[in-house]
């Protein structure tokens, strides 16, 4: 991996308690246990997770969208740290969906550096037990859902690691159409960072963090262009809704994800949600390869600067 790969590696896991265990690598987060499998930066890279009693677990369905029910917190599973370039997502179509990272035409992806930003501005990851319904057309956007859980775009102070579970406060929503899809991407704020008590709602992240809510659009609306793709555009003339507005997002895509867990509709994805029993669930884990650091990445490629100018406004 690169040096500032590298470096980010080393801050994500300040925070994290690791032990090695024969071939396994386990990673305590909170009250969860992240395990590695396979080699860092190769196609067989996998992150499990176990709850506090040890039993391998979905991060998309056995992770509970709030930790307190009674607060308008809600969990967060951290794929990718801010500043980093691989990009790793739920697997939902794998059994016990760990993360993995992203193949495109037979190539792990990374993401391109759209100067001037580098990697994720943001801790990226997702929304445990929600969905976003491919076969349900959005009446504010007029596309269909993408067929994920709901991203999660964290703007604290800390680099995350993967696969933490992080308590989050929503702030409000882009409305992202990502080739012909709605691609909901929610701002969110870790509960426990310096800032939280200030960011309330999408106003106050202007005025605490200016700048940034330009550089997140402009972000998702550049950085497939060196892959030779159009520019992404978003709904709403690229301005980001409130948090009253996204919350209730979040609550309309829980309801298609217990939808889709209860059998209500029909899984036409071959999405995994069959609830695996703990030996069912150990075997499927020890299927895989032993962690290894895997090799390291083309700085050449990986950390090259891209030059993209688009639509220097900001707006959709």
């Amino acid at each position: 991996m690169t040096a500032l790969t590298q470096c980010c590696a080393a801050f994500c896991r300040r925070f994290a308690v690791q032990a090695s265990r024969g071939d396994r690598k386990l990673t305590r987060i909170m009250s969860y246990t992240i395990e590695e499998r396979g080699g860092v930066n190769q196609p067989d890279y996998r992150v499990y997770f176990r709850n506090a009693a040890g039993v391998p677990i979905s991060p998309f369905h056995d992770i509970p969208l709030q930790p307190d029910p009674e607060k308008k917190v809600f969990n967060m599973v951290v794929e990718i740290p801010r500043w980093t370039n691989a990009k790793m997502e739920i697997a939902t179509k794998d059994p016990l969906n760990p993360i993995k990272q992203d193949v495109k035409k037979g190539k792990l992806r990374f993401v391109h550096n759209c100067f001037p930003h580098h990697g994720y501005i943001w801790n990226y990851g997702a929304l445990p037990q929600t969905w976003e319904d491919p076969n349900h057309v959005d009446p504010v956007t007029g596309c269909k859902g993408d067929n994920d859980p709901i991203d999660v775009c964290e703007i604290g102070s800390r680099i995350q690691p993967r696969g933490a579970v992080v308590p989050v406060k929503i702030l409000g929503v882009f409305a992202l159409i990502d080739e012909g899809e709605t691609d909901w991407k929610l701002l969110a704020i870790d509960v426990n960072d310096p800032m939280a008590e200030k960011l309330n709602d999408i106003d106050d992240v202007e005025k605490v963090m200016p700048g940034y809510l330009r550089a997140t659009v402009e972000w998702f609306r550049i950085y497939k262009i060196p892959d030779g793709k159009p520019e992404n555009q978003f709904a709403f003339n690229g301005e980001a809704k409130n948090a009253e507005f996204a919350l209730k997002v979040v609550e309309e895509t829980n309801r298609y994800w217990q939808a889709l867990t209860t059998k209500q509709i029909t899984n036409t994805q071959d999405l995994a949600i069959e609830k695996l029993e703990k030996d069912a669930a150990e075997t499927v884990v020890s299927a895989n390869p032993p962690f290894s650091e895997g090799v390291p990445t083309d700085s050449l490629v990986v950390d090259k600067w891209h030059y993209v100018t688009v639509n220097p406004t900001g707006k959709a």
